[in-house]
């Protein structure tokens, strides 16, 4: 729950029950009227959206629930999820002709399922992730958004030095534990390998790049993120890009370990994830084992069972 996502894991079988196939689902939402990704009493969540429907098309009585890559936050936007479900062997053989077509037309419009098929054995949408790569979409034209852009682009009011920001970004790369930049949660690591973190200036729209300027855009790629992981960093970039601190300051607050009070969880609305990678199927089973051990820095005890987004 980018959160960018971030959850205590409970034991997990690795594999479907005997009798059941295992489907990974490809999706993509809009995240603007949603609660993010996870089930929540009362509100509306892009997991029971998709559960309703697959359980409505198939005609079951009861909700098969769907396993996520990266447990999106409120607001927070999908171009790459990825899911995976099991389902009876017979179901999946009775439907599996038309069911992306029945789920298109069951699914509201901020929700599409681009591909749905088996997945390979040792598959784990969360476990089996071997990164996940975000978007954040930042403009600072003076003018403000294009408003055919405000739903997923983020003004700043200030200009935003590019340059200053990627100094700022080399200074995070890597393994590190990411305490200063997450949300907390018992029983779950902070320790992230941070594999890309780069920004670049990008056209606002081809038709409207004149009038709207460019977008400033941070591309964030992790093997996992811990709760608003991305949204701090972005966040203390920000300061670095239009001056108020200086390009160390990022990679100082990493080092202390601890939340600063001058470092904003930014909105969500500029975040995207955009894709989500995984091995090749014959690594697929081994990935699924290691990603659910114990992960450590040299000279720390154990931490938790390592959450994702």
């Amino acid at each position: 729950m980018p959160k960018e996502c971030a959850e205590t894991a409970a034991p997990r079988r690795e594999g479907p029950a005997e009798g059941t196939v295992r489907i990974r689902l490809d999706l993509s939402y809009h995240g603007g009227e949603f609660s993010g990704w996870a089930r929540q009493p009362g509100r509306r969540t892009v997991q029971e959206e998709v559960e309703s429907a697959l359980r409505i098309v198939t005609r079951s009585e009861e909700t098969y629930d769907l396993t996520v890559a990266g447990r999106t936050d409120a607001g927070v936007h999908a171009r790459g999820q990825v899911a995976h479900v099991d389902l009876p062997a017979g179901l999946w053989t009775a439907h599996r002709e038309m069911l992306l077509r029945r789920l298109a037309g069951r699914l509201p419009g901020d929700i599409r399922i681009h591909h749905i098929g088996e997945a390979p054995s040792g598959f784990d949408a969360r476990f089996a992730a071997i990164w996940r790569r975000y978007a954040y979409r930042v403009a600072d034209h003076p003018g403000g958004v294009d408003p055919l852009l405000r739903g997923h682009v983020l003004w700043h009011d200030r200009p935003l030095d590019v340059d200053r920001m990627n100094e700022a970004a080399k200074l995070l790369l890597g393994e590190h534990d990411f305490a200063a930049y997450c949300k907390k949660r018992e029983g779950a690591t902070t320790i992230r390998t941070l594999l890309d973190l780069y920004w670049e200036r990008v056209p606002a729209d081809s038709h409207t790049a004149g009038v709207a300027g460019s977008l400033a855009v941070a591309t964030v790629r992790a093997d996992a993120f811990c709760h608003n992981m991305v949204r701090a960093l972005v966040g203390s970039m920000l300061l670095v890009g239009d001056g108020h601190r200086p390009v160390e300051f990022p990679g100082e607050v990493l080092a202390g370990g601890v939340r600063h009070s001058a470092v904003n969880v930014i909105r969500p609305y500029g975040l995207t994830l955009e894709e989500v990678g995984y091995p090749a199927d014959e690594l697929l089973a081994e990935r699924n084992r290691t990603a659910r051990r114990m992960r450590t820095l040299p000279g720390q005890p154990p931490q938790g069972q390592q959450a994702e987004g």
